[in-house]
């Protein structure tokens, strides 16, 4: 595989996947309900997402259709990757390339401790060394990004959107979904708020009625 042209909820997956089979193996593989939980927890994500079981469900069509994924079956249909056998990782430089799919471009300190509950690295060096790994695949599957102004350290992002864009942290999902699931999260709190106000009103009403 030599074209890397993943959405970036096909990425978000992906890396759910990774993390998941390294911070927590006894539930891994993933049914879809874990898989969607995952995708949308507000911890270790960035963006924090609000996406629905038909969106995960289609992303992962596309990733076993590339080949990264494959179904589990059983009594529940489980997810897992196949990430780590295509690409020949070791669990060190699958928590480096599942952090950069959650968490978008990081310096190597920032992934030294971003990928703590996946694997502890000991010292920079080894951070160091395992993104030397991944940038020096074929095709290479991370790269380090010019330093900002004013950085002391060069972020380093992964390449399986693609290039990242220029003065871009984060891709924008396909859809609206991160646009989307902040405005479903401010709509629900804006209806909460009018059903307190409105519950106050008719306090206040019946409170007044009584005088």
């Amino acid at each position: 595989m030599t074209d890397f042209a993943l959405s970036p909820l096909e990425c978000r997956i992906l890396g759910c996947l990774l993390e998941k089979q390294l911070s927590t193996p006894d539930i891994y593989p993933l049914s879809l309900n874990a898989l969607l939980n995952a995708c949308n927890q507000s911890s270790n994500r960035e963006p924090v997402l609000a996406l629905t079981e038909p969106e995960v469900q289609a992303a992962v069509a596309d990733l076993v259709a590339r080949g990264l994924a494959e179904h589990w079956p059983g009594r529940v249909l489980k997810i897992a990757h196949t990430a780590k056998p295509t690409w020949n990782l070791s669990v060190q430089e699958a928590a480096l390339l599942g952090e950069l799919l959650l968490r978008g471009p990081q310096t190597p300190g920032e992934l030294r401790t971003n990928t703590r509950r996946m694997y502890a690295f000991p010292d920079l060096d080894e951070v160091e060394a395992c993104l030397g790994v991944l940038m020096e695949a074929e095709p290479p599957l991370v790269l380090r990004l010019p330093r900002a102004p004013g950085s002391r350290e060069a972020r380093v992002a992964h390449l399986l959107s693609g290039p990242p864009a220029e003065g871009s942290a984060h891709p924008t999902l396909e859809g609206g979904a991160v646009r989307t699931g902040r405005l479903d999260q401010l709509e629900a709190e804006v209806a909460t708020l009018r059903t307190e106000l409105a519950d106050l009103r008719q306090a206040f009403e019946a409170f007044r009625d009584q005088f």
